[in-house]
């Protein structure tokens, strides 16, 4: 009987069989986050009051007048941040016009191209298993999608990090074969991140990397300085990390003078130009919790640190096998796994000494995907266990969904959800403070967005259990708790959580009463021509700016634009109440928008002057001097 010839693969063959596994992971990885970040445009919910329309606003502006150096909102310069994200945006309005959808493609592209980058860094460094792992964790975890609803550069600045800290472990590898193109992608990407978040989106990776090789032992031999030195060329680099910024900076202080201030004193009435304003105030006082105004918060430590659990989920159920992990720089895998623990300890540390809001640590999320990746693919009993426990923590919300539709059944839902909210200004300076405004009744108007909860959980439980669970005894069943968990469990927990982003879209939805003006603003288009007063700070109104399209006076309180409103020539947009008063007065039409706990106050400045209602929409409203047909 002649012996079966089995056909042999060559290296070349392996390579290209191993590349188009990879670069099928690559793409599901893109698929997977293309369905939460990109699925989010659609159906989406209006651009929220705050920092979403503003920085919408600011782009419009920048393309509309072609200044695309100073940022302006109603006129008035906004010198607090970098430029690139509107000027991002702004690409996006020329490419698609100007629309809501528009403004929300730079971040969900950036946070697509995220989720890529993670995907490659695990595979170049574990292997194409444990890098797709990487990816689908970031892809769909909690915290990246609660984060990128709102136009803000953390997920741009977070790529921007990670590309840097990818290309400084490459540029340090024996045997990578581009060494010097490494190193100019990590001066690049550090430039590119100054244009998006100024100083911290170099100091982040910088302390990383330095703790990096402060544990390798890197920095104490001469010749591995020398060697560092050899291939980092930080003269060179940080000549283009320089350059890149560079051109801003310096029209941005020509522009806005005075030009050179370093006085460490913030206080109301004051204006020292973009230089003082940019890194001083908005720099080093805000780390040190001095900054003026104080129009932000910060999230108590313990909470910080521990929310982490919350923003991984349902992936950090597998922080205790990513803590059993090698961390010994002794091979690729090592050496990346020890670079991430030194990114997310300094991020951490970092942001522990000064103020946090919940996003300020997005940066670690790809340093928190790549650990747990390399902990999935290696499998074992923590990753069983800790399949088990997500499955069981999608039973249990699964239960609790229920139990408020059964709740909520007969409750009534006239108007918007505003009604049945409770009111908590204070906590509205931190990125979900809004939750805590939620009540029992509250939830009757989530029935739908609870129903698509309760199958996302209802499936990664079943799925769970079914694909976590050990099914032998004895002896093999704890050989069988040691093998990998498969593969398609991860996905069922991965579908379960772009089932639930389209919950949250829902609930989104219903929440835009209380979060955005944009129904104002239409009510406002509709109506008589007039102009616009705002009884309440730019922000508070901000969606009505972005919808209506125009600008408006702001009644006595200008916070957000109290720096700005200091500088020479600018606009009086800002009324007291006495203008106000004489204003309303006129025979010429004004509008008043005014939050409903306002309303009292803003009666009393006008004695006994009509305030006719245009629209109320949650607990805001709009108001008229003169009657007009629409008029509620």
């Amino acid at each position: 009987m002649n012996p079966v010839e089995v056909p042999t693969i060559d290296a070349g063959q392996q390579s290209t069989f191993r590349r188009t596994l990879e670069r099928r992971d690559e793409l599901a990885v893109i698929a997977f986050a293309a369905a939460i970040f990109l699925g989010f445009l659609f159906g989406a919910p209006a651009l929220n009051d705050d920092v979403d329309s503003s920085h919408a606003a600011i782009a419009r502006s920048m393309l509309e007048s072609g200044d695309w150096v100073t940022a302006r909102l109603d006129g008035v310069k906004y010198l607090d941040k970098s430029p690139l994200l509107y000027w991002a945006i702004a690409a996006s309005y020329a490419v698609f016009g100007i629309h809501d959808w528009a403004a929300r493609i730079p971040v969900a592209l950036g946070a697509v191209l995220l989720c890529w980058a993670t995907a490659r860094f695990g595979a170049w460094a574990f292997g194409g298993k444990a890098g797709f792992y990487a990816g689908l964790v970031l892809a769909t975890c909690a915290g990246l999608f609660l984060f990128t609803r709102v136009q803000i550069p953390d997920a741009l600045v977070t790529l921007s990090i990670t590309i840097t800290l990818w290309s400084f472990l490459r540029t340090l590898e024996d045997d990578e074969p581009h060494p010097r193109l490494w190193s100019r992608i990590m001066a690049v990407s550090l430039g590119a991140g100054l244009l998006l978040k100024s100083l911290i989106a170099v100091v982040l990776p910088a302390g990383a990397a330095l703790l990096f090789l402060l544990l390798t032992g890197q920095l104490f031999s001469r010749s591995a300085f020398q060697r560092l030195w050899q291939r980092l060329r930080p003269l060179s680099n940080a000549l283009i990390v320089l350059l890149i910024p560079l051109p801003w900076y310096i029209l941005a202080t020509i522009r806005n003078p005075p030009y050179l201030d370093f006085s460490l004193q913030s206080g109301p009435g004051q204006y020292r130009g973009f230089f003082w304003c940019y890194f001083i105030n908005e720099q080093l006082l805000r780390f040190l919790n001095r900054r003026y105004p104080r129009d932000y918060n910060t999230v108590p430590r313990l909470r910080f640190w521990l929310f982490h659990l919350v923003w991984l989920f349902p992936w950090s159920v597998y922080f205790p096998a990513a803590a059993g992990l090698k961390f010994r720089p002794t091979d690729r895998a090592g050496r990346l796994r020890l670079l991430a623990l030194c990114w997310t300890a300094f991020v951490l540390l970092f942001f522990t000494f000064s103020t946090t809001q919940e996003y300020y640590s997005m940066p670690i999320y790809p340093a928190l995907a790549l650990l747990l990746g390399s902990a999935m693919a290696e499998g074992g009993v923590w990753i069983r266990r800790g399949t088990r426990i997500a499955a069981t923590l999608a039973g249990a919300g699964v239960i609790l969904a229920v139990a408020l539709l059964s709740l909520v059944r007969n409750t009534p839902t006239p108007g918007d959800i505003v009604s049945t909210l409770t009111q908590h200004p204070e906590s509205y300076t931190l990125s979900l403070g809004h939750l805590q405004d939620l009540t029992l009744r509250s939830f009757a108007y989530f029935r739908r967005p609870l129903a698509v909860a309760a199958v996302a959980l209802f499936l990664g439980a079943l799925g769970g259990w079914i694909f976590g669970w050990v099914q032998a005894s004895g002896p093999a069943m704890r050989e069988q708790a040691r093998t990998p968990v498969p593969t398609r469990a991860f996905l069922v927990l991965a579908i379960m959580m772009v089932i639930f982003t389209q919950a949250a879209r829902l609930a989104l939805n219903v929440m835009e009463p209380q979060l955005s003006s944009r129904s104002l603003a239409e009510a406002l288009n509709h109506a008589p021509p007039g102009e616009m007063i705002v009884g309440d700070e730019y922000y508070s109104f901000s969606s009505v700016f972005f919808y209506a399209n125009r600008a408006g006076f702001l009644l006595n309180r200008v916070n957000n634009l109290e720096y700005g409103s200091n500088a020479p020539g600018a606009p009086a947009v800002f009324l007291t109440d006495s203008e106000f008063k004489e204003r309303w007065q006129s025979s010429k039409r004004y509008y008043l928008l005014a939050a409903k706990r306002a309303v009292s106050r803003l009666s009393g400045v006008l004695g006994n002057e009509r305030m006719y209602q245009v629209k109320e929409s949650g607990g805001k409203f709009l108001f008229s001097n003169h009657p007009t047909d629409g008029a509620e």
